[in-house]
């Protein structure tokens, strides 16, 4: 089960949601609509081109968490946060697997490939992305997107 936790100390107006969620497709896919109906809540409809590169990110690492970092019987954890002083979401998503970590840069991608987009996807829609060891098990990797749409998908 899902929910959004505020951590003491934390600017109640604008909570960090962090979630669970069992490692599978559909763990992945309510990853990615929690993370929409919270974009909402912080004043980003569905629709907005912010909320829509949130909802990419997230499906992107939800669905690496689960092909790359499954480890069975652990889920994976979803963090987001807005930071309107320096206008970035930044979203996190953790796994338990130690030996799969993501290419320092996206892998290139074939046109006919079936797959190897996912990382490319990000890195055009994130500011920047990256990823740590998570302890005492595990990664995290991280995106942090613009609230600015003219920087959403121009920067780089």
């Amino acid at each position: 089960m899902a929910e959004a936790v505020v951590p003491d100390g934390e600017d109640t107006e604008h909570p960090q949601l962090t979630a669970q969620f069992a490692s599978s497709p559909q763990g992945a896919r309510l990853a990615r609509r929690l993370a929409v109906r919270h974009m909402e809540e912080w004043g980003y409809p569905p629709v907005s081109d912010v909320s829509c590169a949130v909802a990419l990110v997230v499906g992107e690492l939800t669905a690496n968490a689960v092909q790359h970092g499954r480890v069975p019987g652990r889920d994976f954890l979803l963090r987001l946060g807005l930071d309107e002083v320096s206008g970035l979401i930044r979203i996190e998503v953790a796994d338990a697997a130690n030996g799969k970590r993501p290419p320092v840069i996206p892998p290139s991608a074939y046109p006919e490939g079936e797959s190897g987009r996912g990382l490319l996807l990000v890195d055009v829609l994130a500011m920047r992305w990256g990823w740590t060891p998570r302890h005492p098990v595990g990664k995290t990797v991280w995106a942090e997107v613009s609230t600015d749409v003219s920087t959403t998908v121009t920067a780089k």
